[in-house]
């Protein structure tokens, strides 16, 4: 099984052309598997021509926000293991995307390769940028405790850095790091958060985090409004916590298990197991590198419903390929924003909106 070997083999590790081979095998027999056992996706496949290009590009897609209108499986019913659902904000449509045992036994063993990437084999002391709350409150499980619930097997000793005020526990974090001095650290958290509730109270504590992997995500669009971009982000973190080992990532419920980690030039890499196309929005064909298209996101993971090729809401630019030879080999990708009048999407987004709107 191509997914299995995909997997196998360290992430980021594949040649562009051996990549795209495999790829392209394992993602048209996903098509005609879909086709088969979906009687919705065969009828979009019946409407809409194959979509211009050549090699991946030809994969047939669907639009993102087809999982918003309707419920799309590819196993019987009874097969159904758990239906998944995206963040959205107060009268937004949501996905809703089915797993049986199968699609759910590979996005956990796909996130765990990509993690054990950056963080290494073994679980690392913990701080999540969150408060403990955060899984128990119904309100805000599918947005944001369904995110951290994902990372805590990756961690031990979690430590919850936010009181339900989304004030910073300095004391207990002060606590925390000694009693970890020394040891390599994980923290997690959604990236407005990070920077409104963690670094922008930290920065003057003279803490030093050197020692940390930060992992974050959940969407730009605040911190744009604030002037901040990743390399700010970035660069902001070092200077004033020694926190240099910083990876966002991309992805999306619609497209279990299909991380997109960012490398060490600050650009987005997909696993060996996925890839990216970016499109023109008014023709759909491919772009070329170093221009701005809709991002068409394909995975061979999904089998439980046809999400195994999607044309995303968000623009992106591909900045070339990277080798193999410093680990992060793949499409050098750079998110940039969402299409016009897309919905406001992302963990941490919806949490500004949703401050917003009690403020309100």
């Amino acid at each position: 099984m191509i997914f299995d070997e995909l997997t196998a083999l360290p992430q980021f590790s594949l040649r562009q052309p051996d990549k795209e081979d495999l790829l392209e095998s394992a993602l048209q027999e996903l098509t005609e598997f879909h086709k088969e056992h979906s009687p919705e996706y065969r009828r979009m496949l019946a409407t809409h021509p194959a979509p211009p290009g050549t090699g991946l590009a030809r994969i047939p897609f669907v639009p993102v926000n087809i999982f918003k209108q309707h419920l799309i499986r590819s196993v019987p019913e009874s097969e159904v293991f758990k239906i998944m659902t995206s963040s959205g904000t107060t009268g937004q449509q949501v996905s809703r995307i089915v797993l049986d045992r199968e699609t759910a036994a590979r996005q956990s063993t796909a996130l765990t390769k990509i993690m054990t990437h950056v963080l290494g084999p073994k679980r690392l002391p913990m701080i999540i940028v969150d408060t403990p709350n955060v899984v128990k409150d119904r309100k805000q499980f599918s947005a944001r405790g369904a995110g951290v619930l994902g990372m805590i097997p990756y961690g031990r000793h979690h430590h919850y850095a936010l009181d339900d005020d989304m004030a910073l526990d300095v004391e207990g974090l002060i606590a925390y790091l000694s009693a970890h001095e020394g040891e390599q650290l994980l923290i997690f958290g959604f990236t407005f958060m990070v920077w409104k509730y963690f670094y922008q109270r930290v920065r003057d504590l003279g803490l030093d985090l050197s020692n940390a992997v930060l992992i974050h995500s959940g969407g730009w669009k605040k911190l744009l409004d604030e002037a901040v971009d990743n390399s700010e982000f970035r660069d902001s973190l070092q200077r004033d916590t020694g926190l240099s080992r910083v990876h966002n990532f991309y992805g999306m419920v619609e497209q279990v298990g299909s991380i997109f980690l960012e490398a060490d030039d600050g650009y987005l890499r997909p696993p060996n197991y996925a890839d990216v196309i970016i499109r023109d929005p008014h023709t759909w064909a491919p772009m070329p590198f170093g221009e701005v298209g809709v991002i068409q996101v394909l995975s061979v993971l999904p089998k439980s419903y046809p999400g195994h090729s999607i044309l995303t809401e968000d623009l992106g630019i591909v900045h070339g390929i990277a080798g193999p030879e410093r680990g992060w080999a793949g499409h050098r990708l750079e998110v940039i924003g969402r299409v016009p009048k897309a919905e406001l999407r992302g963990c941490s987004d919806t949490h500004a909106e949703e401050a917003q709107l009690v403020s309100s």
